[in-house]
């Protein structure tokens, strides 16, 4: 059952007679990276497997959480709008889309409240016609077609990536512009005490190193914190600014003991 009332808790990733249990694992390293929970095994052959275990490299609340079912009708049953990811071809005719178009239309969809899957096949003959005739649209991925044999993993990666670009463009977020922590997680923007601790200690390091030189320092100050505001600073750049101000603060007191 899902418990996320969010768009990108409406979209699950399905995987089809997945062959090796490896690329299991890998699949749900390459969704859980990109923000996504939800995974649909139908009949995998080796599941649980240490091998998925081993290559979700720590993605274990994805792999715990699968949802396990005997066909593909049972999987996508609730759901609004479902893609294929295959091949083109001319078996059965369906719209194909790109990657980026796709998710998209998935989070469009999920946005209205819609179930949305997006469905891989098996690594060797991908979706069978009947499998393919309960999708809405097929997913094409570009690659080139002197080698367009792309591991399964690798291509639940690209369609993740793009899903997450567009939940993120959602929310008014630039994916350019989204800068990660440690943890893999955006810094939150500084607050206004925060700022406020910035611009005190600024005022009184430029006062620690003459900067005005017997000028006021309120015009200065006016246009460094319209600066500073304007550059949108995050919790962890503030951190580096003070660092930076009070190492600029010691050695000022230093060098006014060095003069004394």
């Amino acid at each position: 059952m899902n418990h996320d009332p969010s768009p990108a808790g409406r979209l699950r990733i399905v995987l089809v007679g997945t062959q090796h249990p490896g690329n299991i694992g890998s699949a749900a390293r390459a969704i859980r990276t990109m923000g996504l929970h939800r995974l649909v095994l139908v009949a995998p052959q080796r599941f649980p497997h240490a091998d998925a275990d081993a290559m979700a490299a720590g993605a274990d609340d994805v792999l715990a959480a699968a949802v396990r079912v005997e066909t593909l009708a049972e999987a996508v049953a609730d759901c609004r709008l479902v893609l294929g990811c295959t091949a083109r071809s001319r078996r059965v005719q369906l719209e194909e889309l790109s990657p980026r178009l796709a998710a998209a239309r998935a989070l469009a969809a999920a946005g209205q409240g819609g179930e949305v899957a997006l469905v891989f096949g098996r690594e060797r003959t991908g979706l069978e016609n009947e499998e393919l005739q309960l999708c809405h649209a097929a997913v094409h991925i570009p690659a080139d077609p002197g080698y367009s044999s792309l591991n399964l993993a690798a291509a639940v990666q690209v369609l993740a990536y793009e899903l997450r670009v567009a939940v993120l463009g959602a929310a008014g977020q630039d994916p350019g512009e989204v800068r990660p922590d440690a943890s893999g997680h955006a810094d939150p923007p500084a607050s206004h005490a925060q700022l406020e601790g910035l611009f005190a200690q600024l005022a009184e390091t430029l006062e620690a190193i003459d900067f005005h030189k017997g000028r006021s320092p309120d015009s200065a100050m006016r246009k460094l914190r319209r600066l500073y505001l304007r550059a949108g600073l995050d919790e962890r750049e503030v951190r580096l600014l003070r660092g930076i101000l009070a190492d600029a603060q010691r050695m000022a007191r230093l060098a006014g003991q060095d003069g004394g």
